[in-house]
């Protein structure tokens, strides 16, 4: 049977394959490429039924294949017969097909790809040997004690590796294909590329906080807690409220700063781009709603997973369908938001 790469996108990941749907032609093969492939280490590092040193061995044969260092074929049998999903399985078991597309890019591309790739990678690692010693990540044992990042600049880095990285991927394969004779500033193009990769994954964090503190993990740096004499294990609880959540809206503003250089970027791409736009304001403006309900949660509902409806989801991509071809109402979307570029966090 044929691979399908387009399969395969659809069942990992409907939301990204909407997207990735969206964007031209000329660039959905390489970053539909890279992101299934990056979908792929994250299942093998996630995969928690397996000990730490035969996830890390697998993730070096990997990026071993994909580098082009290596052509031992990979059998990822039991990682896939681990998996509970479907999707997750199939990434696995047909890792060969995957690794079969990397030769049919370009020279350029494929370097970009192996670039974006090895970075995420590093970061997948890096969890790996911070938290790995903790088992299974469904629940913490009691007593057992709860790992948090040390600083803010470690944070920074690890936000940089697993998602800054993709904006600046993402930029380089979309300006060299779809407008590469633009007059633009590159480099605050890509700064703003992966300050939008950043907001997206801090985000992440802050809105998975309990499920990671459940899991013994905890992204938030201690240096920060400690300035407010607080640790992980009492973050959630409502007699920390008072200290807690204005460190907690702290970090929602770098994330939401982060989220409008990401709204700067888009509306630098060239007006005519407007497929690229829409498929970064969607990220965007989903991140944004986000904050706006973990802004307004209190310590009660910021124990559950807050989560953006479908409903409302299908509006914003609605709203985005009908302003796009309007520039006063394309900005509009964002609003006053926009405006904000800077942070209050180091």
């Amino acid at each position: 049977m044929k691979f399908d790469l387009k399969d395969l996108l659809r069942q990992t990941s409907r939301s990204f394959y909407l997207t990735l749907r969206v964007l031209p032609a000329a660039v959905r093969p390489q970053i539909g490429l890279a992101y299934l492939l990056a979908r792929t280490t994250d299942t093998i590092a996630d995969t928690e039924i397996l000990p730490v040193a035969q996830r890390l061995d697998a993730l070096q044969k990997l990026r071993d294949r994909i580098l082009g260092q290596s052509s031992a074929p990979l059998n990822f049998g039991e990682l896939a017969q681990s998996q509970g999903s479907p999707a997750e399985r199939g990434l696995l078991e047909k890792i060969e097909d995957s690794l079969a597309l990397l030769p049919t890019l370009t020279p350029a591309d494929l370097t970009l790809v192996r670039e974006v790739l090895t970075t995420i990678m590093r970061g997948q690692e890096m969890d790996l040997r911070r938290f790995g010693g903790l088992g299974s990540t469904k629940s913490r044992p009691a007593g057992q004690q709860i790992i948090a990042l040390d600083s803010p600049a470690e944070l920074d880095d690890y936000i940089y590796r697993v998602a800054g990285c993709v904006g600046e991927f993402w930029t380089k394969i979309c300006r060299a294909h779809l407008f590469p004779h633009a007059k633009l500033d590159a480099e605050q193009l890509i700064a703003d590329g992966i300050r939008f990769g950043k907001g997206l994954q801090l985000v992440n964090i802050l809105r998975d906080l309990p499920a990671d503190l459940k899991a013994g993990r905890c992204y938030l740096p201690s240096q920060r807690l400690d300035q407010i004499k607080l640790y992980p294990e009492i973050l959630l609880s409502p007699a920390a409220g008072s200290k807690f959540l204005p460190l907690f809206h702290e970090y929602l503003d770098k994330a939401e700063a982060h989220l409008a250089a990401g709204w700067t970027y888009t509306n630098t791409l060239p007006f005519a781009q407007f497929r690229v736009r829409l498929a970064c304001a969607w990220p965007i403006l989903l991140g944004v709603r986000t904050i706006e309900k973990l802004r307004a949660a209190d310590i009660i509902e910021l124990q559950q997973r807050v989560k953006v409806s479908r409903g409302e989801v299908r509006g914003i991509i609605f709203r985005s369908l009908l302003a796009c071809p309007l520039p006063f109402a394309w900005r509009k979307l964002y609003g006053a938001k926009a405006v904000a570029s800077g942070g209050k966090l180091a």
